[in-house]
């Protein structure tokens, strides 16, 4: 197990993972130096690691594993989960910025490498269940919390090195895709353990966002591991934010948002965080980037001192 006492003094180290599930150019492969250029990342990160070279550039659906561009999939997943490894290994705590969510398993898989059981805050507007065969349209970004549970394509699993946490170590938060998923015949939270913890996106406006920020930081200290906070911008309202690809009514307003992320980011337990899915050709002028961008320095200049 990990101390908290010792996460809290680790610094960070910025990680660009521009990606897009799509197979081709452009959408969120830019987010990553938007966000670099949208706040002072200085406050909270030492040193800035750049960005991995892998991308996915296959537009193809594969037959047999059911992924778009699965061998680039594969490679994005060995290369985050090499990089995530050794800034780990170095003493320092990833802040990853993507690109999709995608590349939430390559970090996961390097946080398992270096200190084994980890837990994961996964906020976002989807449940990310579906499999290569229940996914529509068979980009990785539909399946990321599946494969981190063991039951993606076998060739993502490989490169993982398997699964990266257990149900138990999830709190998944903001979901507003239960029925339409069900239809489809996606995983679902129920088909795993109820020690998932699950809020959908009504839970945190009915129980309040800091009440379940509190209590998924709660539930990682209860088991004594640490945790990865992985942001998908699309748990937002499209009202609020509609820089993303894949909208859906509902959502967080900015406040919740706000509250979720700064009290988990708050945490002595977090060991990393990523922010996925906001796409800059969706923000001509960038002002959705800079609120993102000047919201994840501002909740994280608590946990890097």
């Amino acid at each position: 197990m990990t101390s908290d006492l010792f996460l809290q003094h680790l610094p960070f180290n910025l990680l660009g993972a521009p990606i897009d599930s799509v197979g081709g150019a452009g959408g969120t492969e830019f987010s990553p130096g938007v966000l670099r250029m949208a706040a002072d990342w200085g406050h909270v990160a030492e040193t800035d690691r750049g960005d991995i070279g892998q991308q996915i550039r296959n537009r193809e659906r594969d037959q047999a594993s059911g992924l778009i561009g699965s061998r680039d999939v594969a490679e994005v997943t060995i290369e985050l989960r090499r990089s995530v490894a050794a800034i780990l290994h170095d003493g320092r705590r990833p802040i990853l910025l993507g690109g999709c969510c995608t590349q939430v398993v390559g970090a996961m898989a390097g946080v398992r490498d270096a200190f084994g059981q980890a837990g994961i805050a996964y906020l976002d507007g989807h449940l990310d269940l579906y499999d290569g065969v229940t996914s529509p349209k068979g980009e990785a970004a539909d399946m990321p919390l599946a494969t981190l549970l063991g039951r993606g394509p076998e060739v993502w699993m490989a490169a993982a090195g398997g699964a990266s946490v257990q149900p138990a170590d999830v709190a998944l938060i903001g979901p507003r895709d239960l029925e339409d998923a069900a239809g489809i015949g996606s995983l679902l939270p129920r088909d795993f353990s109820p020690a998932l913890a699950f809020w959908q996106v009504d839970d945190v406006v009915r129980q309040g966002a800091a009440h379940v920020a509190q209590q998924a930081c709660s539930k990682f200290a209860g088991q004594g591991i640490p945790f990865w906070l992985a942001i998908d911008v699309d748990v937002l309202d499209p009202a609020t934010f509609s820089a993303t690809d894949y909208l859906q009514q509902g959502g967080l307003s900015w406040a919740d948002f706000t509250m979720l992320v700064k009290g988990l980011a708050a945490s002595p337990g977090l060991i990393g965080l990523s922010v996925a899915c906001y796409n800059p050709e969706k923000d001509h002028d960038h002002a959705a980037g800079r609120r993102l961008a000047t919201l994840l320095v501002d909740a994280l200049q608590g946990a890097a001192t």
